[in-house]
C-alpha cells in the first residue's frame, strides 16, 4: 500500500518512538520524548514531524525544521527512520519529498541529515542528491563491568550536579554555549537564546540532572557532561565539554567517570555515546572508559 504522509498526532508517539530507535538503535527515544519536542520545539525552529502511515500503522517518521542557531540563516534539517518492518515500501521517500516540500516553504536553502552508515541508507540519500559530509561514530558501553574508577579530583575541583543548578541553570547555559561553538560539525553554530536553551535543553525530559556530573573551578562551571536516560536503563552522553581555559588537565575523562559511575548506581545498564571523527581528545577518553564502536552516521547536505 501506499504510504500516506500527514503531520504527527499524540496517538503516533509509541509508534513513532519504535521507528526512530529501530533506524537510530544508539539514541534513547521514548513516546514522551518524541511527543515534548513537537510540543515544544521554540518557534523559531519551526520543527514538524511527519509520518508516513501504512495501514494504519506508522512506518516512519521524519524530524523537519530550521536549525535556529545556525550562524548563517536558511540551514535546515531533515532527519528520516523507517522502521525496519517497513522499508523498502517507499515511505522514506514520501516523506523526504513532503519534508523538502516544507522546508523550501519556510525558507531553507541548505538541508542537512543524518544518515546511518548501514550500507543502505547512504545510497538512499545520494540518488536524492545528497553530499557525503562528516562521519560520526556511537560508541557502547557495558555497565554490568565497572567502568575505570574516576581520576582523582584536584584540589582546586569541586564535583556536583546540574540538580545543584536548579535554581540558577544560567551559569550551565554560559558553558554549554562557550563549549559547543568549538564542536566540530557541519553547520555553524551561533548562540541559542537563554529561554530556548531552557526549553530545549534543560527541561528535556531525557536529561537526568542527578547523573550529570559538573566540575567547578573557584566556584565556576570548568566542565561538564549532560546525561539522557529512558529510566529503564539506558544511559546517553547528551554533550560533554570543558572551557577552553581549563582544558588539558583532564576534566572531561573526569565529569564523564563521575556520571557513568552515578549510572550505574542507579542502575543503567547500558551507556552510549556520539563522537565526531575528527573530535580525538574525545575520542580518547571514551576509549580509555572503555566504550567500543557501535555504529556509524554520515552527516549529508543537499542545496535546494
Amino acid at each position: 500500500m501506499t504510504p500516506t504522509v500527514r503531520h504527527f498526532r499524540p496517538s503516533d508517539a509509541e509508534g513513532a518512538a519504535a521507528a526512530v530507535r529501530s533506524a537510530y538503535p544508539h539514541l534513547v527515544t521514548t513516546p514522551g520524548t518524541v511527543a515534548w519536542e513537537v510540543a515544544e520545539a521554540p518557534a523559531a525552529q519551526r520543527h514538524r514531524l511527519w509520518v508516513a502511515e501504512v495501514d494504519g500503522a506508522v512506518a516512519g517518521v521524519a524530524h523537519t525544521g530550521l536549525v535556529p542557531d545556525a550562524a548563517e540563516p536558511g540551514q535546515g534539517y531533515c532527519n528520516l527512520a523507517v522502521h525496519a518492518d517497513h522499508r523498502g515500501r517507499g515511505a522514506g521517500g514520501a516523506l523526504l519529498a513532503t519534508a523538502e516540500e516544507y522546508l523550501r516553504a519556510v525558507g531553507a536553502r541548505q538541508v542537512y541529515s543524518w544518515t546511518m552508515d548501514d550500507g543502505i541508507s547512504p545510497g538512499f540519500a545520494e540518488r536524492r542528491g545528497y553530499r557525503r559530509g562528516s562521519r560520526s561514530r556511537a560508541l557502547r558501553l557495558d555497565l554490568a563491568t565497572p567502568p575505570p574508577p574516576a581520576p582523582a579530583v584536584p584540589e582546586d575541583v569541586t564535583l556536583c550536579t546540574a540538580a545543584d543548578f536548579a535554581d540558577d541553570p544560567g551559569p550551565l547555559y554560559a558553558a554549554d554555549v562557550a563549549t559547543s561553538r568549538d564542536e566540530p560539525g557541519d553547520v555553524a553554530v551561533g548562540t541559542i537564546s537563554y529561554d530556548d536553551w531552557i526549553a530545549t535543553t534543560w527541561r528535556h525530559p531525557a536529561l537526568d540532572r542527578h547523573l550529570s556530573t559538573v566540575a567547578l573551578v573557584d566556584g565556576e562551571v570548568a566542565a561538564f557532561t549532560a546525561a539522557h536516560t529512558d529510566r529503564r536503563g539506558r544511559y546517553l552522553s547528551g554533550m560533554t565539554g570543558t572551557l577552553r581555559a581549563h582544558r588539558g588537565r583532564g576534566l572531561a575523562r573526569l565529569v564523564k567517570a563521575d556520571s557513568l559511575h552515578r549510572a550505574r548506581a542507579q542502575d543503567c545498564i547500558e551507556a552510549l555515546t556520539g563522537n565526531d571523527s575528527g573530535n580525538a581528545p574525545m575520542l580518547a577518553v571514551n576509549e580509555w572508559l572503555g566504550y567500543q564502536p557501535y555504529v556509524a552516521e554520515w552527516r549529508y547536505t543537499r542545496t535546494l
